[in-house]
């Protein structure tokens, strides 16, 4: 199936194709034609599924269509995200998506002045993109009137109630109309997010698309087990492969991903972290630098990493394994996104292989380890009883024998 199959009017098709995009993943194929009923829609999907375009092509043209019978005077359409760094994406696609129709939208977020937001949303928008701290800030100063809404969007809904964000998203949802049409998606579906859902929701077309237990097929995943404190040399050893150009870190707190980032600066790797404490221009600033390829490495931390979205990344790594074990399906997801190839190596020590066997249990699989590298614990190999993997290149006299015996590595591009 084509996009030119799902009923689209031509300057949507024309911007889709001005962006290379000719099939449509399948939250897309089943997502559009019920958005485009005026149906409200569960969607449980997460990143990578292409569930952003899922949503806002249909919504830009039936805001085109609305704009030609002038019915509204002022926003009609909210978009709710978790981050900031999601939120702004939601608005480069947007940008992207509707290039040829006449429409405009406003990305709202805390953590910069809100002057340059307020003048916008003045001058007039369609569409408001917003995280929920600053959105409720802006309406209680009576910037911003929500009594036109009738499209709203609650984007990753678990993150919300991960960040503590639900009652804030239930103060928003009491000052919207009641005719409304809503647009739900979450990656996992707790028993809070399927309250909020049959609160929200009125007869909605319900779609799963790779729920969350099955990580994509076409990510390689392994592990390798070291000492924690053998964790820096083991990355920097395999960051010598210089085949791996562009590789998003995780670590657990705000201060490792910092510590981290200036350890491998220091072994000559340029990198750039980006957390919770980093300000809006500095996380901004990082991102582009790691998508314009000027940083190599991107140290993150999960919550700053929600929405995250870099075309052709190859390679994530676990510096530290999630406790959650949903954590790490969204971590690799980064990589492997619309049905590119991936390469997940995560590090384990001795006190993480509990975060191990809660990941294996989840995704219902072993992820290979990679033995024989210079900071390898082969005891743990026989404790986890883990299958082995290909290796990528290591460095070191003590690993001669290995590279010789491994023509391949997990370095090889999609």
């Amino acid at each position: 199936m084509s996009f030119s199959n799902l009923q689209l009017i031509e300057p949507v098709l024309r911007a889709l194709s001005h962006e290379g995009y000719t099939r449509p993943t399948p939250i897309q194929e089943k997502s559009i034609p019920a958005i485009l009923q005026n149906r409200d829609f569960l969607g449980c999907a997460q990143t990578g599924t292409g569930k952003t375009a899922a949503f806002v092509i249909p919504l830009l043209q039936i805001l085109h269509r609305q704009q030609t019978l002038k019915q509204f005077t002022q926003p009609s359409t909210l978009i709710l995200s978790p981050t900031r760094e999601l939120a702004l994406q939601i608005g480069e696609s947007i940008s992207a998506y509707g290039r040829f129709l006449n429409l405009k939208h406003q990305v709202i977020f805390g953590g910069v002045p809100q002057h340059n937001q307020v003048q916008a949303i003045r001058r007039g928008v369609d569409i408001i993109v917003a995280t929920p701290g600053r959105l409720i800030d802006l309406v209680n100063q009576g910037h911003i009137s929500l009594r036109q809404i009738r499209y709203f969007v609650l984007d990753e809904a678990d993150r919300m109630l991960d960040m503590g964000f639900v009652q804030d998203v239930k103060r928003i949802i009491a000052k919207l109309p009641a005719e409304k049409q809503t647009l739900f998606f979450s990656a996992t579906m707790p028993e809070q997010i399927h309250q909020l859902a049959r609160q929200l929701l009125k007869d909605p077309v319900k779609v799963q698309v790779t729920p969350v237990s099955s990580t994509a097929e076409l990510i390689q995943q392994s592990v390798c087990f070291t000492e924690k404190q053998n964790k820096l040399h083991l990355l920097i050893n395999l960051l010598k492969d210089d085949s791996m150009e562009s590789i998003l870190v995780f670590t657990q707190m705000k201060h490792g991903a910092d510590k981290l980032m200036r350890n491998l600066n220091k072994a000559g790797i340029r990198a750039e972290a980006i957390h919770g404490n980093r300000s809006q221009s500095q996380r901004q600033m990082a991102l582009r630098n790691f998508k314009e390829k000027k940083t190599r490495v991107l140290v993150a931390t999960d919550i700053a990493s929600r929405g995250i979205d870099i075309d052709g990344l190859t390679h994530v790594i676990n510096y530290e394994l999630p406790n959650l074990p949903e954590t790490y399906v969204h971590r690799i997801g980064r990589t492997g996104r619309a049905g590119a190839s991936g390469i997940a190596i995560s590090f384990c020590d001795w006190s993480e292989k509990i975060f191990l066997a809660d990941i294996q249990k989840l995704i219902q699989k072993s992820i290979p380890v990679i033995s024989g590298h210079p900071y390898d614990i082969p005891s743990m190999h026989q404790v986890t009883g883990q299958t082995k993997a290909v290796s990528p290149t290591f460095s070191g006299r003590r690993n001669e024998g290995l590279k010789r015996r491994t023509a391949r590595t997990f370095s090889q591009r999609a």
